[in-house]
């Protein structure tokens, strides 16, 4: 697993939130999270495309196992992948928007690009 942020939880917790993130951010295209989140998701999410424009049925089988939604996976494999077939990499963008209100979090915009 990319990273070594530990995200202040359990690794069962900080796994499942980032597979939860992971696949909002492909069903979507974009979320609103804090920094450390965005930067652990972006991990995540290049190395899911990756996967995706491998097309084999391996990786069809690592990615139905991490993305929590069926129709997310889908959408990965058949929209996403062939989208970014020429790119050798760089699939998400994170744009920093400025502290939140509360708790001064340092927020950011994740997108796929």
């Amino acid at each position: 697993m990319p990273g070594t942020r530990k995200l202040g939880r359990t690794s069962d917790h900080r796994r499942a939130m980032l597979r939860g993130l992971v696949t909002y951010l492909f069903e979507n295209g974009r979320i609103e999270t804090t920094v450390t989140r965005a930067k652990e998701v972006s991990a995540m999410a290049e190395k899911m495309v990756t996967l995706a424009k491998a097309g084999d049925l391996h990786s069809k089988r690592q990615i139905y196992a991490y993305v929590t939604k069926e129709a997310v996976a889908k959408k990965l494999i058949d929209e996403i992948a062939p989208k970014n077939a020429d790119r050798k990499g760089g699939y998400t963008r994170i744009i920093k928007t400025g502290p939140r209100r509360g708790d001064a979090a340092e927020m950011a915009i994740i997108e796929l690009v």
